[in-house]
């Protein structure tokens, strides 16, 4: 019997990533916090980009740790054993480089709890060496958020949610399909093309936004060009962070059923209906109903409803919706 081979997943797309979490041993005490998560799985479909802020601004391996010290008025990211050393500026001026040079990533994960890249919920402490009870983001991480506002960044720890797993990723795809398919080479019609396609998962998110982005869009032929796509997308990536939830996918996946039911039999649309309802109650998840609905799409949808990203917004083998 021959064997099938699988072809292997293109990797088109680049993720900037905290270099500890490759398993580099850049961390203050000589070791890493490798990622299987990302090592075995996300390295399949994605390039990966690291860094590590702190050897890039010039500390060694291994060197004293640090920590974030201040209040609600200042942070700073100074050393645990020697205070007077103070990297915050250091590593404040290299996130906002790296957002100027990082101009080919499409997402970003960084290593939590990190004075340097956490993303948020950084211990802060008092000058004494007392937790001062706040917390913020790491110093790289804050700047390069700040710079880069639309960018999917998310921590590795926070990966491990599926629902924050899924919204990471539908970010990412979403915002490489954007710079692929419409700064290339920009116009007006890109981006009524690129909300046409996109409009069943701006649903998903956020029924509201739905109707203001529609809104946006028959309103922005009267807008210079340049406005017009930074209005957009910045609405549009905001939407999707937004994260869907089952009383939104219910209703999207009903809205899209409208397309072919008639074309499909009472039996097939009780059966979709019956899981979409089993759904909602949490006893299956959310890749349940979708294959279902895809195959009736497929079979009997029109071009519009087949170009849907809501029905494809990532590789069936990240296995995203399967435990959501």
């Amino acid at each position: 019997m021959a064997i099938v081979s699988i072809p292997e997943p293109e990797k088109d797309i680049t993720l900037g990533i905290s270099a500890c979490l490759m398993g580099q041993k850049v961390r203050y005490d000589g070791g890493h916090k490798r990622s299987s998560f990302c090592m075995n799985t996300l390295s399949q479909y994605f390039h990966f980009e690291p860094f590590c802020p702190e050897v890039a601004i010039g500390l060694g391996t291994p060197r004293e740790p640090i920590r974030l010290v201040g209040d609600i008025k200042e942070v700073r990211v100074v050393g645990t054993d020697h205070p007077e050393i103070d990297v915050t500026d250091q590593l404040t001026d290299y996130g906002y480089q790296k957002a100027r040079e990082l101009t080919d990533i499409s997402g970003y994960i960084l290593m939590q709890k990190s004075p340097s890249c956490g993303m948020e919920r950084v211990k802060v402490y008092h000058e004494n060496g007392s937790p001062s009870g706040i917390s913020s983001p790491g110093a790289y991480a804050k700047a390069l958020q700040e710079a880069k506002p639309l960018l999917p960044i998310e921590e590795e720890g926070r990966l491990h949610d599926p629902v924050l797993r899924e919204n990471f990723f539908t970010r990412v795809y979403a915002y490489h399909r954007w710079h692929n398919e419409v700064l290339k080479n920009p116009s007006h019609a890109a981006v009524v093309h690129f909300h046409t396609i996109h409009k069943y998962m701006i649903m998903a998110h956020n029924p509201s936004d739905y109707a203001a982005l529609g809104r946006l869009v028959a309103e922005g032929g009267k807008m210079a060009l340049e406005p017009f796509l930074d209005k957009y997308f910045e609405e549009f990536m905001n939407t999707l962070k937004k994260r869907a939830n089952k009383k939104s996918h219910t209703n999207t996946m009903l809205h899209i059923l409208g397309y072919v039911k008639k074309s499909v039999d009472t039996k097939e649309r009780n059966q979709f209906l019956k899981l979409v309802e089993e759904y909602r109650q949490g006893i299956v998840p959310l890749v349940a109903p979708m294959t279902m609905l895809r195959h009736f799409i497929e079979n009997n949808g029109n071009e519009y409803i087949q170009e849907q990203t809501y029905l494809h917004p990532h590789p069936d083998q990240l296995g995203l919706r399967n435990q959501i």
